[in-house]
């Protein structure tokens, strides 16, 4: 493993399972300071200042219980990710990703230099894995370290397990990297997966320079990745809609129990109120 600088996680994040015994990880901004940088790099990579680039990320396993197949050792197939928010091709941001398994499996450190961002293996425990992102060098010279704790069973262990639904473990962060160089900013100011902001009036930007791992003629995106349908969704737009669907069901519980205390205290009808506004 490379011996660059890490950055740690800033911020810790709380499991919110969902109804299906997946659980998915509440969205938190973890910010990454550029490292310092000699002359000779300023002159190549002119920053941008006032200006973030902010690429949303998702990473987890997906852990399948194997059934009739399943033997003391190998119990279940799982696959350890980092995938784009809504499975876009990261590779014009991250360069190689690297995932650091329990010492017992042959070659712990596997390494992937290319999308999918993934490793798939079988096995019976459970255990933490490190996941380490390294950037192009235009974009970032820190390594990101995140961490990941592979489950395999599902919250309710009170039935048997089944070999249809898997148990699903993600975690959502928005990587964000402030006064980016212009050849980053050149590169990705249209991608799907990195979020630009308005640009200061009169920018000249260079010509996207190519990265040389991205092959245009093979696809990077995870849309049409096996185990898509099982990914948890995390687009802003739902997550408005599950908000302002709980806030109207507060409300009709409030004017529920409203007209029961109402009842209690020998108000007539006419006097109920009809709602609260939250």
């Amino acid at each position: 493993m490379s011996h660059s600088q890490t950055l740690p996680l800033k911020r810790q994040q709380a499991e919110n399972p969902s109804d299906d015994g997946s659980s998915a990880i509440k969205p938190s901004r973890l910010k990454i300071s550029l490292p310092s940088e000699d002359s000779d790099k300023k002159n190549v990579n002119k920053r941008v200042k006032d200006v973030e680039i902010c690429v949303p990320i998702v990473y987890g396993t997906i852990a399948f219980y194997l059934g009739r197949k399943a033997s003391e050792s190998q119990s279940h197939k799982w696959t350890v990710y980092v995938r784009g928010a809504s499975n876009e091709d990261l590779s014009a941001v991250v360069k190689r990703v690297v995932f650091q398994l329990h010492p017992s499996f042959n070659n712990p450190t596997r390494v992937v230099e290319s999308p999918p961002f993934e490793v798939s293996e079988c096995g019976w425990g459970e255990f933490e894995i490190a996941i380490n992102l390294f950037f192009h060098s235009d974009v970032c010279e820190k390594q990101l370290d995140l961490y990941h704790h592979l489950k395999l069973y599902p919250e309710d262990e009170s039935g048997p397990q089944t070999t249809k639904k898997p148990v699903v473990i993600e975690s959502y962060n928005e990587v964000v990297f402030p006064e980016p160089s212009e050849n980053f900013l050149a590169r990705v100011q249209n991608h799907p997966a990195v979020v630009v902001p308005r640009l200061p009036a009169g920018l000249n930007l260079p010509s996207p320079v190519p990265i040389d791992s991205m092959n245009d003629n093979e696809r990077g995106d995870t849309k049409g990745h096996p185990l898509s349908q099982w990914f948890l969704n995390f687009s802003e737009a739902d997550e408005l809609l599950k908000l302002a669907s709980a806030r109207q069901q507060v409300q009709a519980h409030i004017v529920k129990l409203q007209r029961q205390l109402n009842l209690l205290e020998g108000l007539p009808p006419s006097k109920q109120p009809s709602g609260y506004d939250l």
